[in-house]
């Protein structure tokens, strides 16, 4: 496709996104809420759906559900009643799911991502709705039979659904990337797309730019990962583009996303909400939320990731880069929270973390809860820095590592103990240089004859001869005034 067809065109999409909540049990039913179990052993007959069997409501869920609302800004809804939505499936035991059709817990709010240009984009959210999942049909075992493992079934979902204010497959890898990140800060779903815990449907459409109504709309589906998302839709814009530009009509379907060929199948025409046959939920009573229990959630809840990178780009005054980088993770960003407590050099402290410590952590596959070195203790490795006492190189190269050994230890102990602290004085300091100008005489004459960048030869000289305890700020002046006046 040439860049003039596609520029005719405009994508339009909304996101579904369901999140797996991390509850002990299961939405109605106690049985055990726990991923990696064998097939089929975390069931009864309330997740079967034998007869005579009643749902009992799991308070867990509705908590998590306010907390998401909240940090999504939402109307948390007071009345909340359920439905059933009834479909045929083999991994659907009852023949029904349970949800909320007319009245969700949250509506409207939004999740704000970065555009293209990187420039801050509102994607506003229609709904947050409690619902459970279904059971897992599993394909690829056995060569003649699909095997159904149930459970899954019964396990409570958070669905996110967007309003179509999504533009591009860039935008939606965004939005998904940002609503794991809110739900991991939250602790209510740990946001695995490979372990289902997080799946994402998309419905796109396609109209040309200046049109008043949206096109047809097409939903796709089975995109185990972020990257996959944004693979599936990358090929249906241009799929619905092409057919629209060779004259072929588009009908509204669900269409399943092939990864080893990167392309879309189609499963089956798109159903219509009367198609579910949606009727209220007779087994379980309608529940109320007060303002109450929705303020002792609201006082529980952690600094939120946009918080955070709002307070770190604005008050603190670092980069988008860092701050992006800094509140990827709630467990990182909480760290450094504590950090900043002890030091106002923000900046460093952003180095170190981003730096030395997560360098550690990856290299030995570690959390954050592992790290032996603690908060306070970085802040003491930075103002040892910069009271001049020792260089980032050696706070580095010499001091961490041993802290990560001897953690007991404040670095300025170690760096006594190892006999690193800083020359800063002019005498100890012109010594060294002395020494390495009388070393060097030939290298003393091209700087002279103009090859000033041989300054960083003669300062790699001068540490190694005083074992990196030389200041390297007030050497390098020194240095360069003595080989000037030479």
């Amino acid at each position: 496709m040439t860049p003039e067809i596609r520029s005719k065109y405009q994508a339009v999409i909304g996101l579904e996104v369901h999140a797996q909540m991390l509850t002990k049990t299961k939405a109605y039913s106690s049985d055990i809420n726990e991923f990696g179990a064998t097939p089929n052993t975390n069931v009864s007959v309330v997740t079967l759906g034998h007869p005579g069997t009643l749902p009992k409501m799991n308070k867990k869920t509705v908590e998590y559900a306010i907390k998401l609302g909240l940090a999504c800004g939402s109307d948390i809804a007071e009345q909340q009643n359920f439905d059933r939505k009834n479909y045929f499936y083999p991994d659907l035991p009852k023949g029904y799911q349970i949800t909320q059709d007319k009245t969700p817990i949250c509506q409207n709010g939004s999740v704000f991502i970065k555009d293209a240009d990187g420039n801050d984009k509102e994607i506003k959210i229609t709904r947050i709705h409690m619902e459970e999942d279904a059971g897992k049909s599993i394909h690829d075992v056995d060569v003649y039979d699909t095997l159904v493992d149930l459970n899954r079934a019964g396990v409570p979902l958070l669905e996110i659904v967007s309003e179509p204010d999504i533009r591009s497959s860039e935008e939606a890898y965004n939005y998904v990337t940002e609503v794991r990140k809110l739900v991991r800060y939250l602790d209510i779903c740990d946001g695995n797309m490979e372990e289902s815990s997080l799946r994402c449907d998309a419905n796109v459409s396609v109209m040309l730019k200046d049109a008043k109504e949206f096109g047809t709309k097409v939903e796709v589906k089975n995109m185990n990962s972020i990257r996959n998302v944004q693979k599936a839709i990358e090929f249906e814009i241009t799929r619905q583009i092409e057919a629209i530009e060779n004259g072929e009509p588009l009908t509204q379907e669900t269409r399943s996303f092939d990864a080893l060929k990167g392309i879309t199948i189609s499963m089956r025409t798109k159903e219509a909400a009367m198609d579910y046959r949606y009727f209220p939920e007779p087994d379980l009573l309608p529940i109320r939320i007060k303002q109450e229990q929705i303020e002792a959630v609201r006082k529980k809840m952690p600094p939120l990731p946009r918080e955070l990178y709002l307070k770190y780009t604005n008050e603190l005054k670092l980069s988008e880069y860092d701050a992006f980088n800094l509140t990827d993770t709630k467990d990182i960003a909480l760290y450094y929270e504590e950090v900043i407590k002890h030091t106002k050099n923000y900046k460093a402290a952003a180095n170190w973390v981003m730096g030395d410590v997560k360098s550690y952590l990856n290299q030995n596959g570690l959390e954050i809860e592992s790290f032996p070195i603690k908060p306070a203790t970085i802040a003491d490795l930075i103002a040892i820095i910069e009271s001049g006492k020792v260089s980032s190189t050696v706070a580095s190269q010499k001091i961490f590592p041993e802290l990560l050994k001897n953690s007991s230890s404040t670095p300025l102990e170690l760096a006594e103990s190892m006999n690193l602290i800083q020359e800063s004085d002019e005498d100890s300091i012109l010594t060294y240089i002395e020494d390495v100008i009388r070393q060097h005489p030939d290298e003393v004459g091209r700087y002279k004859d103009g090859e000033k960048q041989l300054v960083g030869f003669f300062m790699g000289q001068l540490m190694k001869a005083s074992k990196g305890k030389a200041d390297p700020k007030a050497a390098n002046q020194l240095m360069r005034q003595t080989l000037d006046k030479l």
